[in-house]
């Protein structure tokens, strides 16, 4: 199952997940209004009608207030979860190890992945080995990890629970997790208020008191049908995710040593995967990496643990778990000393990573295959993420990280190697951001940007957008206005100038409203023909400077996408900037239809059997825009 596939599947769980709401509301309903009968049904028929509309209504709208409370307490997206679970933000320049090592492992993933890097918090107070992945789109993803995972696995282990994560961030898992927290919120409202009232009305006196006691046990156990109802919902949407995500890690770690690793701990070790907090870790239990808290098999948000060693280790025999626990009782595990020990350890030599390729060598491609590779890294992705990240100089690595640095170092990408172009720039950055920014852009520019590797440069903004997103809304609404000042400075717009800003609008205003952009997409190729045509004819004069040769790479993708109509050529006279009208419609293409919209443009940048480097950044940038996320080695080995 791809990528396409994976969301198509997602699009059908949320449909289910409704269906299964709309069930657990009626039996509610049907439950609220049986207790009602037995209490007040004495009276006339036109009184137990009425009576029943009554509690019918007032149990809908307390099961539809709650939901729309919960779902607007999660508009802040992955963030926003990780903060209510209690999560501690890691900051960019930590210098824990443990945070250090945790940071670099998602940095290098989230590379390899072509997503930007997601907001890392830590469950300081949870001893327990476990993780989660928060938010509507990779855009405002957080990843939350306990203290016990960091403190107790290797660095093997940990990538390999963090590559389980990522995989829950690439097929779209997370969007519909966060929106079972809200809707399952609803129906167990009931429940809720029952205890609320049982906790703060026991005080009560008389008739009244007792009244209001027997309401509040009712709401209780009609409440449980909501919680029976919210465990199966969960179970049944996450069990099968959680073994996709196991099987995506091990093909893009390529060793199943480290996730079997981490598995074996939770089975080994008295902690395991339990969260402290069983009120919050019933609430998240279906998008934890582990079980997060007891429940029977019927329940279980997981598969059995063997079950998923065993799809790892196919030898394992469960009586090993007995002897790592004697093992582990006896001495705990320490995952920084065995990263000493295995020669894993951050700052250890290791076999130098392979080179990239040339800054004009031209990349063989086919459509397919990179259709193929939307959101599903495997193991070259990593090393070649692994090569990006050594290759970046150390110091821009940390300028990256910085608050008050991502700016000027952003805004120095955009500089123009041009001294008037570049003074054009600069005019405009200080116009707006003040003389300061501009010369610390142009300073940045000239001392560490000078030279920069093409394939480097969009990582590196990979890694600022994370720490731009922290700034004040009216901060980066200004910081957007100077950079499509900057871009549009000399009345032309270079394919990386419109890349980069491109993709800086989606990533930080979408982690703006995260919300807002959560949607699976329906449209069928038929309803965005034109838009399609504006692609294709901008993928293929930019990759052709033969114009007879651009219009038979355009017919090329139209063939894959389009085959019976019949669209002329015609490049836009705004050249790459006409892509801006086709952003909205084409992101809003059915999951399948996306696929084959990929394998189109791949065709058209690939017809002349070449695909330039500026030409890849291109293409990773349509998919980025349209959250198809390509991994950084496009190439054929």
């Amino acid at each position: 199952m791809n990528f396409f596939e994976h969301q198509a599947a997602a699009r059908r769980s949320s449909t289910r997940m409704v269906v299964l709401f709309a069930l657990a509301v009626f039996g509610i309903v049907v439950a609220v209004d049986l207790a009602v009968l037995l209490l007040f049904g004495g009276g006339d028929g036109a009184g137990i009608v009425g009576l029943l509309a009554f509690s019918t209504l007032a149990t809908l709208a307390v099961i539809g207030l709650g939901s729309l409370y919960r779902l607007a307490t999660l508009r802040g997206g992955g963030e926003a979860v990780a903060l209510q679970m209690g999560g501690s933000e890691v900051p960019e320049d930590t210098r824990d190890p443990q945070l250090r090592r945790l940071r670099n492992v998602v940095e290098e993933i989230a590379i390899a992945s072509g997503v930007p890097v997601p907001k890392l918090y830590v469950l300081e107070h949870e001893a327990g080995i476990n993780a989660f992945a928060a938010g509507y789109a990779p855009s405002d993803a957080a990843v939350a990890v306990t203290r016990g995972a960091l403190h107790k696995l290797n660095r093997d282990e940990l990538q390999g629970v963090i590559a389980h994560e990522f995989s829950h961030i690439l097929n779209g898992d997370m969007r519909l997790n966060i929106r079972l927290m809200g809707v399952l919120f609803g129906i167990m409202m009931l429940s809720i208020i029952g205890q609320r009232v049982l906790l703060y009305g026991r005080g009560g006196r008389g008739r009244d008191g007792s009244a209001i006691l027997i309401i509040a046990l009712v709401a209780m156990v009609v409440g449980g049908i909501g919680l029976f109802f919210g465990r199966m919902i969960k179970a049944g949407v996450s069990r099968q995710r959680e073994l996709l995500a196991d099987a995506s890690a091990v093909q893009f770690t390529r060793q199943t040593a480290g996730l079997a690793g981490a598995l074996k701990k939770i089975g080994g070790l008295q902690e395991g995967s339990q969260l402290a907090d069983k009120g919050k870790a019933e609430e998240v239990s279906h998008m934890l990496f582990g079980e997060g808290m007891a429940f029977s098999r019927m329940f279980a948000t997981h598969p059995p643990l063997v079950e998923r060693i065993r799809k790892l280790d196919p030898l394992f025999d469960p009586r090993q778990l007995q002897e790592l626990s004697r093992r582990w009782l006896a001495a705990p595990p320490d995952g920084l000393q065995e990263d000493i020990a295995l020669g894993l350890a951050d700052g250890v030599a290791r076999a130098a990573p392979p080179p990239l390729p040339g800054a004009t060598q031209d990349l063989d491609v086919t459509p397919p295959q990179v259709a193929a590779q939307v959101a599903l890294p495997a193991q070259d992705d990593y090393q070649r993420a692994h090569a990006i990240v050594e290759t970046l100089p150390q110091e821009l690595r940390a300028l990256a990280g910085r608050r008050d640095q991502a700016m000027p170092l952003l805004l120095g990408l955009l500089l123009d190697g041009d001294e008037a172009v570049a003074g054009r720039q600069r005019y405009e950055i200080a116009a707006r951001m003040g003389e300061p920014m501009a010369r610390q852009a142009d300073e940045l520019r000239r001392t560490h940007l000078h030279g920069l590797h093409p394939m480097l440069r969009l990582p590196l903004a990979a890694l600022i957008f994370p720490v731009l997103r922290m700034r004040p809304r009216p901060e980066l609404e200004t910081f957007l206005d100077t950079v499509d000042a900057a871009v549009h400075a000399d009345g032309q717009v270079s394919l990386f100038e419109y890349c980069l800003a491109r993709l800086l609008q989606v990533q930080v205003r979408e982690a703006l409203d995260p919300g807002r952009h959560a949607r699976f997409g329906r449209r069928k190729p038929g309803n965005v023909k034109q838009e399609f045509a504006t692609l294709l004819a901008v993928v293929a004069q930019a990759g052709h400077a033969d114009p007879a040769q651009a219009r038979r790479a355009y017919l090329a993708g139209l063939q894959r996408v389009l085959p019976r109509d019949h669209l002329p050529y015609a490049p836009p006279a705004a050249g790459v900037q006409a892509l801006d009208a086709v952003w909205e419609p084409l992101d809003a293409l059915d999951p399948l239809a996306k696929q084959v919209m990929v394998e189109a443009i791949t065709a058209a940048a690939s017809h002349d059997g070449r695909v330039s480097v500026a030409e890849a950044e291109l293409l990773r940038t349509i998919c980025g825009v349209l959250h198809c996320p390509l991994p950084p080695v496009l190439e054929r080995a």
